[in-house]
């Protein structure tokens, strides 16, 4: 087993069980791309065995921090079927369900989502593309599923040296079954395309947010509701089952406004009850503004402005300004659901880019609630960086 040694005094964080080391943290030792190496402190004690990714900022990726841990097709097989159940006690109110979710189920790196009887799966490190094969074998045997759509075109698998490749990864011979799904969530059903669509295919970590949005339109009444950046229509389905009288559901996305149509046709709503808009969301806010309409609820759920915290002031700067807009379309009284899904923007910075966004626009507002991702992406107490999504309800003045 090849060793890398840290520099003195870079072994806190594994220490504390942070998963990751950094490629200045390192003294010395390399290995094969994805190969399971032995960390070691400066004074050659074990800290962990991890990844190594020679490409990537991110150098060695942890798997275990057990001296005794084997790593092998049996020690992944055990963190799959852990995460798998895991999400069963869970009792998600839908099957799309974010069965691993990375660093926080043990597997760096794996992202997997379960849309009803079909997997689609992400390998995003070095270390989960050499163990693929098996990872595969490992979540049909914990799902009982033969279905495996593989989406590992993200962009960060660049950063590790990976070439980006879709398709069907496992399937039944003879199996035809096309790369598009229906899914239930809460009563309503939405239609997944596993091959063109964004992440896996769905935001499923939006599903409980969706579900306080329908609850949040009913309960105060929102007539005209504005969903921007709608993707394929989840909050406007949301917003149409709350019973909002008309939605309008903005994105740049031809193909994801017409699923976003359908989705309402599916569900049974008027279709006149629902208008889609192809636009640039800012210069939308702006038109509207002008035109001196107002809605009674905006949702603002933007693609990620900050990858890293380097991006940070740059997004912050692009969060404000489309919450500046939004406050001034919204009626006195209405909601905001607004959100970063930016890894490199804290809860914390995004709460006072909007309060600065309402002293900009000259309103106050009162926070119905602090957001997150759903349960099934959880958050561990040693890896903080896994809260990506983050979001305020807000009650205009």
């Amino acid at each position: 087993m090849k060793s890398i040694r840290l520099r003195d005094g870079k072994e806190r964080s594994l220490l504390r069980r942070h998963p990751w080391v950094f490629e200045g943290s390192i003294a010395r030792g390399k290995a094969d791309p994805g190969e399971t190496v032995r960390v070691e402190a400066a004074d050659g004690r074990f800290l962990a065995w991890g990844a190594y990714s020679p490409n990537s900022m991110i150098r060695v990726r942890a798997w275990s921090f057990d001296e005794a841990e084997r790593i092998d097709a049996a020690f992944l097989a055990r963190r799959v079927a852990r995460a798998v159940a895991l999400r069963a006690r869970l009792a998600v109110p839908s099957d799309g369900v974010r069965l691993v979710h990375g660093e926080a189920d043990g597997l760096p790196g794996l992202i997997v989502d379960r849309y009803g009887d079909t997997l689609c799966a992400q390998f995003l490190s070095a270390g989960t593309e050499r163990w693929r094969d098996a990872l595969a074998d490992a979540l049909l045997a914990a799902t009982g599923l033969t279905r495996l759509y593989e989406r590992s075109d993200a962009s960060v698998r660049a950063l590790e040296g990976l070439d980006q490749r879709t398709g069907w990864l496992r399937r039944s011979a003879g199996d035809t079954h096309p790369a598009e799904v229906t899914i239930r969530e809460h009563d309503w059903q939405l239609t997944v395309d596993l091959s063109e669509g964004h992440k896996t295919g769905f935001y499923l970590d939006q599903r409980d947010n969706r579900a306080l949005f329908a609850r949040w339109v009913r309960q105060f009444g929102s007539q005209r509701v504005l969903n921007c950046y709608c993707y394929t229509g989840g909050f406007s389905v949301a917003a149409l089952a709350g019973g909002a009288t008309h939605v309008t559901s903005v994105d740049s996305s031809a193909p994801a406004l017409e699923r976003a149509q359908a989705h309402v046709a599916l569900n049974g709503f008027d279709a006149a009850r629902h208008t889609t808009v192809d636009a640039d969301v800012n210069r939308l806010l702006r038109e509207r503004i002008e035109a001196g309409e107002s809605f009674d609820a905006i949702v603002l759920d933007p693609p990620k402005f900050a990858p890293t915290a380097a991006h940070a002031e740059r997004a912050a700067r692009a969060y404000k300004d489309i919450n500046r807009l939004a406050l001034k379309l919204l009626s006195p009284g209405g909601l905001l659901l607004t959100f970063s899904c930016s890894g490199g923007v804290s809860a914390d910075l995004f709460h006072k880019i909007v309060a600065g966004a309402a002293a900009d626009a000259g309103v106050d507002g009162a926070i119905l609630c602090r957001l997150e991702g759903a349960c099934d992406h959880p958050t561990t107490l040693v890896f903080p960086e896994g809260e990506y999504l983050k979001g305020l309800a807000i009650l205009k003045a």
